[in-house]
């Protein structure tokens, strides 16, 4: 079979690799439709952050089932799934309480174990959710980054009836944003740098759409001033001046939901700490996107709202091939942020 390889220089490589065997009883051969780059992939192409090298990387992913092992007893060959790439441990205190996020023993599917930017993949049944037959299969690869801003709603109990703010408006924002719009927010404001993000913002049901290379802190709370109360902040960019950013448009008593990984130190000054205090926030640390029962609310909701058409996904795409020119475009970026969704896709 063909797989996109990954090799510690940053090299980009279709390579043929063995089809995987079934190796246990709960294991599951998956042909792959669809899958998604995702940004926490980046570091491990171009910066030797991956657990080994040569490693094929990929845990957004669809497609069908094609075998599977005798105790496997809820799927068909033909079945469409998606991939659930955390693995818990299922036996730890955080997994007993339901927090499988949180699990300190568990594996992660093209992070710790061959992905699914191959023709196929064998993953564990616990790896994968059955998709309904009404859903296209390669919608499947969104779900886990759909997921991603549904747990950190999950966390703030609910977006209904709120001011939602999206600090970010990369893919992750951007779903969320159209998942708070189709879940009852009040209003939904976009904050960002790039204009066409912010367009795109608009397009897909922003409220409003900021610009914060341009704006200052006072000037976006000057715009959000009717919808200062109630206010649910969603963190997605991952940098220290959205965090800061965040703490400062904030509104009385607002949740702040910190989403976005950071990648270098962050530093408060004593009087944005001092307004996490004199405004009585609310801050939410948000990891990665799984509930009890397994793998969690996220993952049928998100299902949801994608069998029911409610949110686009055509505008999120930057680029969508086949193995090659999937290579061609992740080696492009040299290390540098996508701007829109890269997918493989496959026959």
């Amino acid at each position: 079979m063909k797989s996109v390889v990954i090799h510690a220089e940053g090299k980009v490589r279709v390579e043929e690799r063995p089809i995987p065997q079934l190796k246990t009883k709960d294991d599951v051969l998956v042909k792959i439709v669809s899958s998604g780059l995702c940004g926490s992939d980046i570091p491990r192409i171009f910066a030797q952050g991956a657990h080994y090298y040569p490693i094929t990387l990929g845990h957004e992913f669809s497609g069908y089932v094609e075998s599977y092992g005798s105790e496997v007893s809820d799927l068909q060959p033909g079945d469409a799934v998606a991939c659930v790439p955390l693995l818990p441990c299922f036996t730890c205190p955080q997994c007993k309480h339901g927090f499988f996020s949180l699990c300190k023993q568990y594996q992660f599917v093209g992070s710790r174990s061959e992905g699914g930017n191959a023709e196929y993949v064998v993953v564990k049944r616990a790896n994968l959710y059955r998709l309904p037959s009404t859903m296209p299969v390669e919608d499947g690869a969104f779900i886990e980054p759909i997921t991603v801003g549904l747990h950190a709603f999950n966390l703030a109990q609910g977006c209904d009836g709120k001011n939602v703010v999206i600090v970010g408006a990369g893919t992750i924002g951007l779903l969320a944003m159209q998942c708070a719009r189709e879940l009852g927010a009040k209003s939904i404001t976009a904050i960002d740098i790039n204009p066409e993000k912010l367009e795109l913002a608009k397009t897909l049901g922003a409220t409003h759409a900021l610009n914060s290379r341009e704006m200052s802190a006072d000037d976006i709370q000057s715009v959000l001033t009717e919808h200062q109360f109630d206010q649910l902040i969603l963190e997605t960019a991952g940098t220290p001046q959205t965090v800061v950013l965040s703490i400062e448009i904030a509104g009385p008593r607002a949740q702040v939901a910190l989403v976005g990984t950071l990648h270098r130190d962050l530093m408060l000054a004593s009087t944005v700490f001092g307004q996490i205090l004199r405004k009585e926030l609310t801050l939410l640390g948000s990891w990665m996107n799984y509930s009890s029962p397994w793998p969690g609310t996220e993952w049928e909701t998100a299902t949801r709202l994608l069998t029911e058409k409610r949110l686009q996904l055509d505008p999120l795409i930057a680029h969508r091939g086949d193995m090659e020119s999937y290579a061609i475009t992740i080696e492009a970026l040299n290390g540098a942020p996508m701007q829109g969704k890269i997918l493989l896709s496959l026959p």
